[in-house]
Protein backbone atom coordinates (compact mmCIF):
# COMPACT_ATOMS: atom_id res chain seq x y z
CA UNK A 1 0.00 0.00 0.00
CA UNK A 2 1.16 3.75 -0.97
CA UNK A 3 2.36 6.24 1.92
CA UNK A 4 -1.21 8.47 2.26
CA UNK A 5 -1.19 11.79 3.12
CA UNK A 6 -2.92 12.51 6.86
CA UNK A 7 -4.88 14.81 5.07
CA UNK A 8 -6.36 11.86 2.84
CA UNK A 9 -5.81 8.81 5.59
CA UNK A 10 -9.75 9.66 6.95
CA UNK A 11 -11.10 9.65 3.32
CA UNK A 12 -9.11 6.38 2.36
CA UNK A 13 -10.58 4.56 4.90
CA UNK A 14 -13.88 6.08 5.50
CA UNK A 15 -14.23 4.73 2.00
CA UNK A 16 -13.91 1.31 2.69
CA UNK A 17 -15.75 1.12 5.86
CA UNK A 18 -17.93 4.22 5.90
CA UNK A 19 -20.68 3.03 8.98
CA UNK A 20 -17.67 1.50 11.39
CA UNK A 21 -16.69 3.22 14.20
CA UNK A 22 -13.64 5.16 14.04
CA UNK A 23 -13.78 6.77 17.62
CA UNK A 24 -15.54 5.65 20.56
CA UNK A 25 -15.26 8.38 23.47
CA UNK A 26 -16.98 6.11 26.60
CA UNK A 27 -19.81 5.25 24.29
CA UNK A 28 -20.51 8.27 22.36
CA UNK A 29 -19.24 7.30 19.08
CA UNK A 30 -18.60 8.77 15.80
CA UNK A 31 -17.96 6.73 12.17
CA UNK A 32 -15.40 7.29 9.65
CA UNK A 33 -17.72 9.03 7.46
CA UNK A 34 -19.25 11.07 10.08
CA UNK A 35 -15.43 11.73 10.62
CA UNK A 36 -14.22 12.79 7.63
CA UNK A 37 -16.98 15.08 6.57
CA UNK A 38 -16.87 16.49 10.65
CA UNK A 39 -13.06 17.09 9.94
CA UNK A 40 -13.52 18.73 6.52
CA UNK A 41 -15.73 21.51 7.94
CA UNK A 42 -13.52 21.71 11.06
CA UNK A 43 -10.27 22.09 8.40
CA UNK A 44 -12.62 25.14 6.20
CA UNK A 45 -12.88 26.77 9.61
CA UNK A 46 -9.57 26.47 10.79
CA UNK A 47 -8.52 28.02 6.85
CA UNK A 48 -10.84 30.12 7.72
CA UNK A 49 -8.16 31.64 10.60
CA UNK A 50 -5.66 31.74 8.52
CA UNK A 51 -4.07 28.26 9.27
CA UNK A 52 -1.82 27.28 6.79
CA UNK A 53 1.15 25.04 5.83
CA UNK A 54 3.36 23.88 7.94
CA UNK A 55 2.16 26.14 10.94
CA UNK A 56 1.77 24.68 14.57
CA UNK A 57 -1.58 24.66 15.96
CA UNK A 58 -1.63 24.65 19.61
CA UNK A 59 -4.07 22.09 21.11
CA UNK A 60 -5.18 22.42 24.47
CA UNK A 61 -8.79 20.36 24.73
CA UNK A 62 -9.18 17.37 27.00
CA UNK A 63 -9.40 13.70 26.21
CA UNK A 64 -12.18 13.78 23.54
CA UNK A 65 -13.78 12.97 20.04
CA UNK A 66 -13.02 16.93 20.07
CA UNK A 67 -9.30 16.46 20.56
CA UNK A 68 -8.60 13.91 17.84
CA UNK A 69 -10.74 16.12 15.09
CA UNK A 70 -8.58 19.35 16.04
CA UNK A 71 -5.34 16.92 14.92
CA UNK A 72 -6.85 15.47 11.55
CA UNK A 73 -8.24 19.19 10.90
CA UNK A 74 -5.10 20.95 11.35
CA UNK A 75 -3.51 17.55 9.37
CA UNK A 76 -5.63 18.50 6.63
CA UNK A 77 -4.23 21.88 6.03
CA UNK A 78 -0.62 20.56 6.08
CA UNK A 79 0.00 22.13 9.13
CA UNK A 80 1.39 20.29 12.48
CA UNK A 81 -0.63 20.10 15.87
CA UNK A 82 0.70 21.21 19.09
CA UNK A 83 -0.50 19.37 22.02
CA UNK A 84 -0.77 20.65 25.50
CA UNK A 85 -2.95 19.83 28.93
CA UNK A 86 -6.03 21.40 29.11
CA UNK A 87 -5.01 21.84 32.79
CA UNK A 88 -1.86 23.38 32.24
CA UNK A 89 -1.27 26.77 34.13
CA UNK A 90 -1.96 30.01 32.44
CA UNK A 91 2.32 30.82 32.56
CA UNK A 92 3.41 27.61 31.18
CA UNK A 93 0.51 27.56 28.29
CA UNK A 94 1.89 31.51 27.58
CA UNK A 95 5.43 30.43 27.32
CA UNK A 96 4.53 27.24 25.05
CA UNK A 97 2.96 29.82 22.83
CA UNK A 98 5.33 32.84 22.83
CA UNK A 99 7.70 29.39 21.87
CA UNK A 100 5.97 27.96 19.34
CA UNK A 101 4.22 30.79 17.56
CA UNK A 102 1.44 28.98 16.74
CA UNK A 103 -1.26 29.98 13.97
CA UNK A 104 -3.92 28.83 15.92
CA UNK A 105 -4.53 27.86 20.05
CA UNK A 106 -7.56 25.70 19.95
CA UNK A 107 -8.73 25.39 23.82
CA UNK A 108 -8.76 28.87 25.14
CA UNK A 109 -10.77 32.10 25.11
CA UNK A 110 -11.11 33.63 21.57
CA UNK A 111 -8.78 37.46 22.54
CA UNK A 112 -6.61 35.34 24.87
CA UNK A 113 -2.96 35.09 22.69
CA UNK A 114 -4.76 38.39 20.11
CA UNK A 115 -3.44 38.96 17.31
CA UNK A 116 -2.82 35.13 17.35
CA UNK A 117 -6.15 33.74 16.89
CA UNK A 118 -8.10 31.39 19.24
CA UNK A 119 -10.95 29.15 19.47
CA UNK A 120 -13.06 27.90 22.79
CA UNK A 121 -13.17 24.00 23.94
CA UNK A 122 -16.81 23.18 22.67
CA UNK A 123 -16.32 24.99 19.22
CA UNK A 124 -17.95 23.54 16.18
CA UNK A 125 -17.36 25.06 12.67
CA UNK A 126 -20.01 26.14 10.77
CA UNK A 127 -22.44 23.60 9.46
CA UNK A 128 -22.66 25.59 6.51
CA UNK A 129 -19.51 24.80 5.47
CA UNK A 130 -18.36 22.14 2.86
CA UNK A 131 -17.59 18.54 4.04
CA UNK A 132 -16.19 17.68 0.58
CA UNK A 133 -12.69 16.90 0.36
CA UNK A 134 -10.11 19.64 0.43
CA UNK A 135 -6.99 19.90 -1.82
CA UNK A 136 -4.46 17.10 -0.38
CA UNK A 137 -1.61 19.05 1.62
CA UNK A 138 1.23 17.04 3.35
CA UNK A 139 2.95 18.67 7.00
CA UNK A 140 6.83 18.59 6.67
CA UNK A 141 6.51 17.90 10.42
CA UNK A 142 3.94 15.20 12.29
CA UNK A 143 3.76 16.65 15.56
CA UNK A 144 4.96 18.95 17.92
CA UNK A 145 5.41 17.68 22.19
CA UNK A 146 5.90 19.58 24.88
CA UNK A 147 8.76 18.43 27.17
CA UNK A 148 10.44 19.48 30.04
CA UNK A 149 7.55 21.41 32.65
CA UNK A 150 9.57 19.59 35.27
CA UNK A 151 13.03 20.77 34.76
CA UNK A 152 11.95 24.48 34.21
CA UNK A 153 11.02 26.47 30.74
CA UNK A 154 9.24 24.22 28.49
CA UNK A 155 10.91 23.15 24.68
CA UNK A 156 8.76 21.51 21.48
CA UNK A 157 10.42 18.34 20.23
CA UNK A 158 9.12 18.66 16.75
CA UNK A 159 9.33 15.63 14.72
CA UNK A 160 10.96 15.09 11.51
CA UNK A 161 8.76 12.51 10.29
CA UNK A 162 6.11 13.87 7.57
CA UNK A 163 2.14 14.06 7.96
CA UNK A 164 2.15 11.09 6.01
CA UNK A 165 1.44 7.36 6.42
CA UNK A 166 1.58 3.90 5.14
CA UNK A 167 -0.99 1.78 6.96
CA UNK A 168 0.58 -1.63 6.18
CA UNK A 169 3.31 -0.45 7.69
CA UNK A 170 3.96 -2.37 11.10
CA UNK A 171 3.58 -0.24 14.02
CA UNK A 172 3.25 -1.49 18.21
CA UNK A 173 1.52 -4.92 17.14
CA UNK A 174 -1.29 -3.13 16.04
CA UNK A 175 -3.70 -4.83 13.89
CA UNK A 176 -5.12 -3.18 10.57
CA UNK A 177 -8.52 -2.19 11.21
CA UNK A 178 -8.26 -3.49 14.95
CA UNK A 179 -9.58 -2.32 17.91
CA UNK A 180 -7.69 -0.25 19.89
CA UNK A 181 -7.72 1.00 23.60
CA UNK A 182 -6.01 4.56 24.93
CA UNK A 183 -6.81 5.53 28.44
CA UNK A 184 -3.87 7.94 29.20
CA UNK A 185 -4.14 11.67 28.22
CA UNK A 186 -3.14 12.38 24.41
CA UNK A 187 -1.66 15.25 24.95
CA UNK A 188 1.27 13.13 25.78
CA UNK A 189 3.15 11.69 23.30
CA UNK A 190 2.75 7.52 23.94
CA UNK A 191 -1.00 7.81 24.22
CA UNK A 192 -0.99 10.39 20.96
CA UNK A 193 1.02 8.02 19.36
CA UNK A 194 -0.96 4.98 19.96
CA UNK A 195 -4.42 6.43 19.48
CA UNK A 196 -3.10 7.84 15.93
CA UNK A 197 -0.94 5.21 14.41
CA UNK A 198 -4.36 3.07 15.09
CA UNK A 199 -6.24 5.35 13.30
CA UNK A 200 -3.86 5.06 10.70
CA UNK A 201 -4.25 1.47 10.23
CA UNK A 202 -8.20 2.26 9.94
CA UNK A 203 -8.28 0.84 13.37
CA UNK A 204 -11.62 1.87 15.76
CA UNK A 205 -10.11 3.86 19.08
CA UNK A 206 -11.32 3.69 22.40
CA UNK A 207 -10.82 6.72 24.61
CA UNK A 208 -11.79 7.77 27.84
CA UNK A 209 -12.15 11.00 29.88
CA UNK A 210 -8.96 9.60 32.83
CA UNK A 211 -8.03 6.51 33.75
CA UNK A 212 -11.03 4.57 35.38
CA UNK A 213 -9.42 0.74 36.20
CA UNK A 214 -12.89 -0.64 36.24
CA UNK A 215 -14.49 1.40 32.92
CA UNK A 216 -11.05 0.23 31.74
CA UNK A 217 -11.77 -3.41 31.77
CA UNK A 218 -15.62 -2.51 31.39
CA UNK A 219 -14.43 -0.69 27.77
CA UNK A 220 -12.09 -3.81 26.38
CA UNK A 221 -14.94 -6.14 27.09
CA UNK A 222 -17.56 -3.83 25.13
CA UNK A 223 -15.31 -2.84 22.71
CA UNK A 224 -13.42 -5.98 22.00
CA UNK A 225 -10.28 -4.35 22.19
CA UNK A 226 -7.14 -6.02 20.80
CA UNK A 227 -4.43 -3.58 22.02
CA UNK A 228 -4.48 -1.05 24.91
CA UNK A 229 -2.14 1.26 26.03
CA UNK A 230 -0.80 1.51 30.00
CA UNK A 231 1.42 3.05 32.29
CA UNK A 232 2.70 0.75 35.43
CA UNK A 233 0.27 3.38 37.52
CA UNK A 234 -2.97 2.27 35.95
CA UNK A 235 -1.83 -1.76 36.30
CA UNK A 236 -1.35 -0.77 40.10
CA UNK A 237 -5.14 0.24 40.28
CA UNK A 238 -6.36 -2.39 37.93
CA UNK A 239 -4.83 -4.86 40.62
CA UNK A 240 -5.81 -2.78 43.74
CA UNK A 241 -9.32 -3.91 42.10
CA UNK A 242 -11.16 -7.06 44.03
CA UNK A 243 -10.05 -9.99 42.55
CA UNK A 244 -14.04 -10.77 41.65
CA UNK A 245 -14.28 -7.32 40.04
CA UNK A 246 -11.33 -7.79 38.06
CA UNK A 247 -11.82 -11.54 37.05
CA UNK A 248 -15.58 -10.92 35.95
CA UNK A 249 -14.26 -8.82 33.14
CA UNK A 250 -13.98 -10.90 29.25
CA UNK A 251 -11.12 -9.84 28.38
CA UNK A 252 -10.53 -12.82 25.69
CA UNK A 253 -10.06 -10.45 22.88
CA UNK A 254 -6.97 -8.39 24.62
CA UNK A 255 -3.57 -9.69 22.10
CA UNK A 256 -1.54 -6.51 23.15
CA UNK A 257 -1.01 -4.55 26.47
CA UNK A 258 2.08 -2.44 26.29
CA UNK A 259 3.48 -0.24 28.92
CA UNK A 260 5.58 2.39 29.27
CA UNK A 261 6.71 6.09 30.76
CA UNK A 262 7.77 4.69 34.15
CA UNK A 263 9.69 2.51 36.00
CA UNK A 264 7.16 -0.97 35.98
CA UNK A 265 8.02 -2.86 39.31
CA UNK A 266 9.00 -6.75 38.99
CA UNK A 267 6.16 -7.57 41.00
CA UNK A 268 3.49 -5.89 39.19
CA UNK A 269 4.74 -7.29 36.28
CA UNK A 270 4.76 -10.90 37.03
CA UNK A 271 1.22 -10.30 38.42
CA UNK A 272 -0.07 -9.17 34.92
CA UNK A 273 2.30 -11.95 32.86
CA UNK A 274 0.25 -14.44 35.14
CA UNK A 275 -3.12 -13.16 34.46
CA UNK A 276 -3.09 -12.48 31.07
CA UNK A 277 -0.27 -14.29 29.80
CA UNK A 278 3.74 -13.15 28.86
CA UNK A 279 2.99 -13.24 24.71
CA UNK A 280 0.37 -10.15 25.48
CA UNK A 281 2.16 -8.24 27.70
CA UNK A 282 4.45 -5.79 26.12
CA UNK A 283 7.14 -2.86 27.19
CA UNK A 284 8.54 0.15 25.61
CA UNK A 285 11.37 2.54 26.56
CA UNK A 286 12.19 5.29 24.54
CA UNK A 287 12.01 9.02 24.40
CA UNK A 288 9.45 11.89 22.24
CA UNK A 289 12.62 12.23 20.49
CA UNK A 290 12.64 9.21 18.24
CA UNK A 291 15.92 8.28 17.92
CA UNK A 292 15.56 4.68 18.98
CA UNK A 293 13.46 2.35 21.83
CA UNK A 294 13.69 -0.74 23.37
CA UNK A 295 10.69 -3.28 23.45
CA UNK A 296 10.48 -6.46 25.59
CA UNK A 297 7.61 -8.86 25.47
CA UNK A 298 6.47 -11.06 28.36
CA UNK A 299 8.88 -14.62 27.74
CA UNK A 300 12.09 -12.54 26.99
CA UNK A 301 11.00 -10.57 30.53
CA UNK A 302 11.16 -13.79 32.36
CA UNK A 303 14.51 -14.68 31.44
CA UNK A 304 15.79 -10.98 31.52
CA UNK A 305 13.69 -9.70 34.69
CA UNK A 306 13.78 -6.04 35.14
CA UNK A 307 14.94 -5.22 31.74
CA UNK A 308 13.38 -3.00 29.52
CA UNK A 309 14.49 -4.65 26.01
CA UNK A 310 16.72 -4.77 23.56
CA UNK A 311 17.40 -1.72 20.58
CA UNK A 312 15.17 -1.68 17.86
CA UNK A 313 16.56 -2.39 14.80
CA UNK A 314 16.75 1.57 13.64
CA UNK A 315 19.44 2.29 16.47
CA UNK A 316 22.29 1.67 18.47
CA UNK A 317 22.56 2.21 21.97
CA UNK A 318 25.55 2.48 24.65
CA UNK A 319 26.46 3.06 27.99
CA UNK A 320 28.75 6.05 28.89
CA UNK A 321 30.73 6.14 32.13
CA UNK A 322 31.68 9.58 33.74
CA UNK A 323 34.92 9.64 31.95
CA UNK A 324 32.86 9.34 28.63
CA UNK A 325 34.20 5.57 28.01
CA UNK A 326 32.06 2.94 27.10
CA UNK A 327 31.08 1.09 29.64
CA UNK A 328 31.03 -3.12 29.96
CA UNK A 329 28.14 -5.26 29.81
CA UNK A 330 27.40 -5.32 33.32
CA UNK A 331 28.58 -1.98 34.34
CA UNK A 332 25.55 1.49 35.39
CA UNK A 333 26.24 4.34 33.20
CA UNK A 334 24.41 6.89 31.22
CA UNK A 335 22.27 5.59 28.29
CA UNK A 336 23.20 6.82 25.21
CA UNK A 337 21.75 6.22 21.68
CA UNK A 338 21.42 7.26 17.98
CA UNK A 339 18.99 6.89 15.10
CA UNK A 340 21.05 4.27 11.67
CA UNK A 341 19.97 7.14 10.24
CA UNK A 342 22.35 9.79 12.26
CA UNK A 343 22.11 12.37 14.83
CA UNK A 344 19.52 14.89 13.86
CA UNK A 345 17.14 12.95 11.93
CA UNK A 346 14.23 12.20 13.58
CA UNK A 347 13.60 15.54 15.79
CA UNK A 348 14.70 19.23 16.19
CA UNK A 349 13.99 20.92 19.39
CA UNK A 350 12.70 24.57 19.84
CA UNK A 351 14.07 26.07 23.38
CA UNK A 352 17.16 23.48 24.33
CA UNK A 353 19.57 21.52 22.63
CA UNK A 354 19.94 17.93 22.32
CA UNK A 355 22.99 16.38 25.32
CA UNK A 356 25.16 15.04 22.90
CA UNK A 357 28.58 13.29 22.95
CA UNK A 358 31.30 12.62 19.54
CA UNK A 359 29.64 10.35 17.14
CA UNK A 360 26.49 12.29 17.37
CA UNK A 361 25.28 10.06 20.43
CA UNK A 362 22.61 11.56 22.67
CA UNK A 363 21.10 10.83 26.11
CA UNK A 364 17.64 11.13 27.34
CA UNK A 365 19.02 11.71 30.68
CA UNK A 366 18.56 7.96 32.15
CA UNK A 367 21.22 5.90 33.98
CA UNK A 368 21.74 2.12 33.32
CA UNK A 369 23.67 -0.94 32.03
CA UNK A 370 23.29 -3.68 29.48
CA UNK A 371 23.65 -7.30 29.70
CA UNK A 372 25.95 -10.01 27.94
CA UNK A 373 22.61 -10.04 25.56
CA UNK A 374 22.47 -6.90 24.60
CA UNK A 375 18.96 -6.25 27.30
CA UNK A 376 19.24 -2.69 28.53
CA UNK A 377 18.06 -2.51 32.83
CA UNK A 378 17.01 1.05 34.06
CA UNK A 379 18.65 2.82 36.93
CA UNK A 380 16.93 5.78 37.72
CA UNK A 381 16.41 9.48 36.09
CA UNK A 382 20.00 10.93 36.23
CA UNK A 383 18.64 14.25 37.04
CA UNK A 384 16.57 12.35 39.83
CA UNK A 385 19.45 11.44 41.88
CA UNK A 386 20.10 11.89 45.35
CA UNK A 387 23.25 12.39 47.12
CA UNK A 388 23.67 11.19 50.51
CA UNK A 389 26.57 10.97 52.51
CA UNK A 390 28.87 10.69 48.87
CA UNK A 391 26.80 7.76 47.78
CA UNK A 392 25.18 8.43 44.13
CA UNK A 393 21.27 7.28 45.23
CA UNK A 394 18.24 6.72 42.61
CA UNK A 395 14.55 7.13 43.83
CA UNK A 396 13.08 4.67 41.18
CA UNK A 397 14.50 1.54 42.93
CA UNK A 398 13.05 2.46 47.00
CA UNK A 399 9.91 3.68 45.33
CA UNK A 400 9.69 0.44 43.97
CA UNK A 401 10.61 -0.96 47.29
CA UNK A 402 7.20 1.04 48.75
CA UNK A 403 5.17 0.38 46.15
CA UNK A 404 4.97 -3.60 46.86
CA UNK A 405 4.21 -3.00 50.50
CA UNK A 406 0.08 -3.31 51.04
CA UNK A 407 -2.07 -0.84 50.21
CA UNK A 408 0.50 1.76 48.76
CA UNK A 409 -0.95 3.35 45.59
CA UNK A 410 2.15 5.44 44.59
CA UNK A 411 4.92 6.65 46.45
CA UNK A 412 7.94 9.32 45.40
CA UNK A 413 11.20 9.79 47.22
CA UNK A 414 13.07 13.26 47.11
CA UNK A 415 16.04 14.24 49.22
CA UNK A 416 15.63 16.97 51.71
CA UNK A 417 18.50 18.99 52.93
CA UNK A 418 20.37 17.52 56.04
CA UNK A 419 23.77 19.23 58.02
CA UNK A 420 25.36 15.67 58.40
CA UNK A 421 24.88 13.98 54.93
CA UNK A 422 24.14 16.83 52.59
CA UNK A 423 20.27 15.25 52.15
CA UNK A 424 18.05 12.43 53.73
CA UNK A 425 15.95 10.60 51.89
CA UNK A 426 12.28 11.64 52.67
CA UNK A 427 9.40 8.89 51.32
CA UNK A 428 6.15 10.34 50.40
CA UNK A 429 3.32 7.69 50.39
CA UNK A 430 -0.06 7.56 48.99
CA UNK A 431 -1.33 4.89 50.84
CA UNK A 432 -5.80 5.41 51.03
CA UNK A 433 -5.99 2.97 54.20
CA UNK A 434 -3.34 5.98 56.02
CA UNK A 435 0.03 5.25 57.58
CA UNK A 436 1.15 2.15 58.18
CA UNK A 437 3.08 -0.02 61.13
CA UNK A 438 6.05 1.43 61.40
CA UNK A 439 7.50 -1.81 62.45
CA UNK A 440 6.01 -4.22 59.46
CA UNK A 441 7.27 -1.43 57.01
CA UNK A 442 10.63 -1.37 58.18
CA UNK A 443 10.43 -4.96 57.87
CA UNK A 444 9.50 -4.40 54.35
CA UNK A 445 11.84 -2.41 53.27
CA UNK A 446 15.19 -3.97 55.01
CA UNK A 447 14.19 -6.97 52.91
CA UNK A 448 14.17 -4.69 50.03
CA UNK A 449 16.88 -2.22 50.35
CA UNK A 450 20.08 -2.03 51.98
CA UNK A 451 20.80 -0.06 54.75
CA UNK A 452 21.62 3.54 52.90
CA UNK A 453 18.95 3.58 50.64
CA UNK A 454 16.08 3.32 53.23
CA UNK A 455 14.21 6.58 53.39
CA UNK A 456 14.88 7.99 57.49
CA UNK A 457 11.70 10.19 57.23
CA UNK A 458 7.90 9.20 55.75
CA UNK A 459 4.87 11.30 55.07
CA UNK A 460 1.87 9.70 54.48
CA UNK A 461 -0.89 11.57 51.78
CA UNK A 462 -3.94 10.01 50.23
CA UNK A 463 -3.53 11.54 46.98
CA UNK A 464 -1.97 9.80 43.85
CA UNK A 465 1.69 11.00 43.20
CA UNK A 466 1.53 9.98 39.21
CA UNK A 467 -0.68 11.38 36.63
CA UNK A 468 -2.48 9.71 34.59
CA UNK A 469 0.74 9.43 31.92
CA UNK A 470 2.40 7.71 34.91
CA UNK A 471 4.46 11.29 35.64
CA UNK A 472 5.83 12.50 38.65
CA UNK A 473 7.66 15.60 39.28
CA UNK A 474 9.56 15.40 42.46
CA UNK A 475 11.19 19.01 41.59
CA UNK A 476 7.71 20.59 42.52
CA UNK A 477 7.18 18.10 45.60
CA UNK A 478 10.54 19.16 46.78
CA UNK A 479 9.75 22.47 46.51
CA UNK A 480 7.03 22.48 48.40
CA UNK A 481 8.25 20.63 51.68
CA UNK A 482 10.92 22.95 51.68
CA UNK A 483 8.71 25.89 51.68
CA UNK A 484 6.39 24.88 53.93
Amino acid sequence: MPVISLSRIIAFWAEQQPDRVAIDHEGVQVTWAEFEARTNRLARAYAALDVGQDQFVTIGLPNSIAFIEACFATWKLGATPQPISAKLPKLERDQIVELGKPALVVGCAANEYAPTPCVPEGFTPDPSLSSDPLPERTAASLKAMTSGGSTGRPKLIVSKSPGAYDPDTPALEIQQRGVMLVPGPLYHNGPFLWCMFALFKGCTVGITTRFDAEQTLRTIERLRVDTCYMVPTMMRRIWAMPEETRKSFDLSSLRTLWHLAEPCPAWLKERFIEWLGPSVIWELYGGTEGQGSTTIQGQDWLTHRGSVGKPVDTCEMKIVGEDGQTLAPGEVGEVYLRPLTGQGTTYSYLGASAKAIEGGWESLGDMGWMDADGFLYLADRLSDMIIVGGANIYPAEIEAALDAFPGVRSSAVIGLPDDNTGNRLHAIIDRPEGSADPDALMAHLNAHLVRYKTPRTFEWVNEPLRDEAGKVRRNALRKERLQS
